[in-house]
């Protein structure tokens, strides 16, 4: 919920000393846990872990957009995704190896040398640039208006895409297991939903950059493709677990670089930084809201029923999209 106010900040002293701070921060937090090591402290850690998160996730985004010329971002935001999904996969496991080596304190341990391993490269790694002219005053009435934002209404499109990604990751498991289907399947089929996104990102975003590939159309079938992946999971057993992780994986591989690359071609570079923020919330709203949709309709009825929900969500921006240009054209 901080990454617009964030985002606003960015904008108005840079990207970059809000990517430091923000790091600087999720080591101190971190830190803060490796010697208290109490259960009450955990949760103000993980608050204050959160936070930190929000500033730098946003000024990273902004930041490969402002370093990278417009025929470039596809590319950029591709290979950005990629090793996101990487981190998101090798983080779950080597988290879980930590806590079975050791225990939450080690895990935390970890984690605040990481942020301070982190500040130090970006502070060397990332060059300086020039301070965008400053657009209009930056007041709680922008954040007040924000939600009703043209800069907040666009990334809400293809923020289904993360619900998909987040339901891909945490139902399929439930599936596979109710199939009969042991640990290692279900974990190999979230393995193919993160990798097939990994995979198709940076292809997609050089796609986009050459011209072969339209932000548009891109999002457009990803959203269809997610959508059927969806579907898939309703089939039985392996096929169905391994079929929709693999369409929901390269349908949200799809959305998500060309939906930042688009809305980094269409924002002002005074206000990277609130659009950003803005659509990395909406994502992760989408994060939240999926498996909440899915396990309500779960809950009334079955799980094999809640993916269907979540798939007609996704098709209704394309077939409106169709009816649409389907009415011009007559």
């Amino acid at each position: 919920m901080l990454k617009p106010a964030f985002g606003g900040l960015a904008d108005r002293i840079g990207a970059r000393p809000v990517l430091l701070g923000g790091l600087v921060a999720f080591a101190v937090a971190s830190a803060l846990y490796a010697m208290a090591d109490s259960p009450g402290w955990l949760w103000a850690v993980r608050l204050g872990q959160g936070a930190a998160a929000s500033v730098f996730s946003l000024s990273a985004s902004a930041l490969v957009a402002r370093l990278n010329p417009a025929a470039k971002r596809g590319r950029a935001f591709g290979s950005y995704g990629f090793y996101k999904s990487i981190g998101y996969t090798l983080g779950l496991l080597l988290g879980g190896v930590l806590v079975w080596a050791g225990s939450l304190r080690l895990l935390f341990t970890v984690l605040a040398l990481l942020g301070e391993a982190d500040a130090v490269w970006a502070a060397l790694a990332v060059p300086p640039y020039p301070r965008c002219p400053r657009s209009g005053r930056w007041s709680s009435t922008w954040l007040g208006g924000w939600p009703n934002r043209p800069s907040f209404v666009r990334p809400r499109r293809w923020a289904a895409a993360t619900a998909a990604l987040s339901v891909g990751v945490g139902f399929l498991p439930v599936s596979g297991r109710a199939a009969g289907l042991g640990t290692v399947a279900t974990g190999a089929a979230v393995s193919v939903l993160t990798a097939c996104a990994a995979l198709v990102q940076p292809r997609a975003g050089h796609a986009l950059d050459a011209g072969r590939l339209s932000a548009r159309g891109g999002i457009t079938a990803g959203l269809l493709v997610t959508a059927v992946g969806l579907g898939c999971a309703m089939l039985p057993g392996l096929p169905g677990v391994l079929s929709g992780a693999a369409l929901i994986g390269v349908g949200t591989g799809l959305i998500t670089p060309l939906g930042f690359a688009a809305l980094a071609a269409s924002t002002p570079a005074e206000r990277l930084g609130r659009t950003m923020g803005a659509a990395e919330l909406g994502r992760e709203l989408g994060d939240a809201g999926g498996p909440l949709l899915v396990a309500a309709v779960a809950t009334l009825t079955t799980l094999t029923q809640g993916y269907p929900a979540l798939a007609v969500l996704l098709a209704i921006g394309p077939a409106l999209g169709f009816v649409r240009r389907a009415s011009g054209a007559r």
